[in-house]
């Protein structure tokens, strides 16, 4: 130990500038994202649950009117049918199909999207994208499952607020 020296200390240098508080960057980028998701749909629109009937109506619509819907008293002027489409296919067709109806003043539409039988543990696809579309266009008053005769609850009525 003899030919050991002491290493000559030198006084550390201060920052000029203090060094700034460190900030969780992924954790507030993360909560954004999640912020973020929260307000667009499900990109799985399997995800959202129905239950075997759909039903929907504004506000200002008496449930008497979505009652009588239900039960076949309005003239189904024209119908779609969605089976074999994808989600984004459906979407598209329904956006077509409702702007169609709208421009020829159809006041009540019949949507056929099956019950998602063989859709397996995904659920029914088509049915949810159905369910969750029509309620974010502002023409559609009310819809409700359809009579057994028309397709039961693989089937929707729509009811439309003609111009």
């Amino acid at each position: 130990m003899r030919d050991v020296r002491r290493l000559p200390t030198t006084p550390k240098a201060t920052p000029a500038t203090p060094k700034p508080p460190a900030r969780a960057r992924f954790t507030r980028a993360d909560q954004v994202e999640v912020l973020k998701e929260s307000l667009l749909p499900p990109t799985d629109e399997a995800l959202l649950a129905t239950g075997d009937d759909l039903y929907f109506r504004r506000p200002h619509i008496p449930e008497t009117v979505l009652m009588k819907l239900r039960r076949g008293h309005f003239a189904v002027e024209a119908e779609i049918d969605l089976h074999g489409m994808t989600g984004a296919e459906a979407k598209a067709a329904l956006r077509e199909f409702v702007t169609e109806a709208v421009n020829r003043r159809m006041s009540c539409v019949r949507i056929i999207h099956g019950k998602g039988r063989r859709s397996g543990p995904r659920g029914p696809v088509l049915k949810n994208v159905v369910n969750q579309w029509l309620q974010r266009i502002d023409r559609i008053e009310a819809f409700g499952s359809a009579r057994q005769v028309d397709g039961g609850s693989g089937a929707v009525y729509v009811l439309l607020r003609v111009k």
